[in-house]
């Protein structure tokens, strides 16, 4: 088997064009010189029906009794006609696309003018006879032409239109080859910013790595930790408390428990975040059990209505709190806490370094998401570079085919590197 013919894509056309202009080059002659005969051949039927509307128009003018009704019969059917045939539009670019359309357009325009003609004679005749006759034998040419234009297209231009394809594919593979070019470019961009970014999330690491490492904020972190530790804690052993308090806190305010604005705001505290209302009271915390006095009491006069359940073991806990001191250890563990915190907090470099802090990982936040969205947008790159290279190579493919089809020469089409 002999070895493919390399063509460059680039110079597919050239080379195809010199391959088939012995095969062709007629073909499109004959294709030029029925498109002269078309305009020729429209340009006789307007000027025979111009023939009519003149005539008619003479006619009736005259005002005849006679002949009035057919000239404006005539007249109308002139007007009609014309219409039609201005419709058509011979095109001034050569090839199979809109040879074909102008062919379509002519059988459309001659079966729509033979009807007319066909619905207005019997009106008009037996006048304008010679002028029917000239019109008649116009129409007969322009359908003649059309009929070989369709022969032609049908028969012997169809070679053409393959290669006019060609020159097609020709183009489509050079754009996907750019889009190709285009995809390369923007993955080298973004591998470029996400190297970019990865280097700087890595720099931001080591900066909050380093100030982690600092004794005192690493003492802060461990005091915060112990905190929320100390917050779950206490939540736990009040855990029984929370419905019977809010339930208290409605009876308070309208009027059906008799609790002061000060304990009312505590009972809100102790709602809302215990750790702090709990560390907040004096030693022994008076005011909790002030409160839990007053929920005792009433609980006890039926005013404040609970599960059974769920009522013996609020009574349990505010048994344990109220009598045995139950909180007192986790009050002093809340306490010392809170001001050790508080401590922390007064230093200058701690708040420097919670500044800095906030800031680099705010920072890193940010990154992290740019680097995501780099990531996401690579792996679109890479699909979309994948379809982009099947298309190519299944492009490829269908050229060389039609190539050998046109030229009966085994082609090979080579890429510029």
């Amino acid at each position: 088997m002999s070895q493919p013919l390399q063509i460059q894509l680039l110079d597919v056309k050239d080379w195809l064009d010199k391959e088939t202009t012995p095969l062709f080059g007629p073909l499109k002659d004959k294709a030029t010189s029925l498109l002269k005969e078309i305009k020729e051949r429209i340009n006789d039927t307007t000027e025979g029906i111009q023939k009519v509307l003149e005539n008619s128009e003479k006619e009736m003018n005259k005002s005849s009794p006679k002949t009035y009704r057919f000239a404006r019969n005539a007249n109308k059917f002139a007007q009609n006609f014309t219409e039609t045939i201005k419709a058509v539009t011979v095109p001034d670019n050569l090839n199979y696309e809109n040879l074909q359309t102008l062919c379509s357009s002519l059988e459309k325009t001659i079966a729509s003018l033979e009807q007319q003609r066909r619905e207005a004679y019997p009106y008009i005749s037996p006048y304008f006879i010679f002028d029917r006759r000239r019109l008649d034998v116009f129409l007969k040419r322009l359908y003649d032409i059309t009929k070989e234009l369709r022969t032609f297209l049908t028969t012997k231009y169809a070679k053409v239109k393959t290669v006019e394809n060609i020159n097609s594919q020709v183009d489509k593979l050079l754009q996907t080859i750019n889009e190709i070019k285009h995809n390369q470019e923007s993955r080298k961009q973004t591998e470029e910013r996400k190297g970019t970014i990865e280097k700087e999330i890595g720099e931001i690491q080591q900066k909050i790595a380093q100030i982690q490492a600092n004794a005192e904020l690493n003492e802060l972190m461990r005091l915060n930790q112990k905190i929320e530790e100390l917050r779950e804690n206490v939540k736990h052993e009040l855990r029984y408390l929370q419905k019977p308090f809010f339930k208290l806190q409605s009876l308070a305010r309208v009027g059906e428990a008799t609790v002061p604005p000060d304990e009312i705001n505590t009972l809100s505290d102790y709602l809302g975040d215990p750790f702090m209302a709990l560390a907040a009271e004096e030693n022994g915390y008076s005011t909790l059990k002030s409160i839990l006095s007053k929920l005792d009491a009433t609980i006890a006069q039926g005013r404040l209505k609970l599960k059974s359940t769920r009522l013996r073991k609020a009574q349990d806990q505010i048994n344990s709190i109220l009598n045995k001191d139950s909180l007192v250890q986790m009050q002093k563990d809340c306490k010392e806490a809170r001001s050790q915190r508080k401590q922390f907090l007064a230093s200058e470099t701690i708040a420097v370094l919670q500044g800095q802090l906030k800031q680099l990982q705010n920072r890193l936040g940010e990154l992290q998401k740019e680097n995501e969205f780099a990531s996401s947008r690579r792996k679109a790159l890479e699909e979309e570079q994948r379809k982009l290279q099947e298309r190519k190579e299944y492009l490829r493919k269908e050229l060389e085919k039609n190539i050998s089809q046109v030229t009966n020469k085994n082609v090979q089409i080579a890429f510029t590197a």
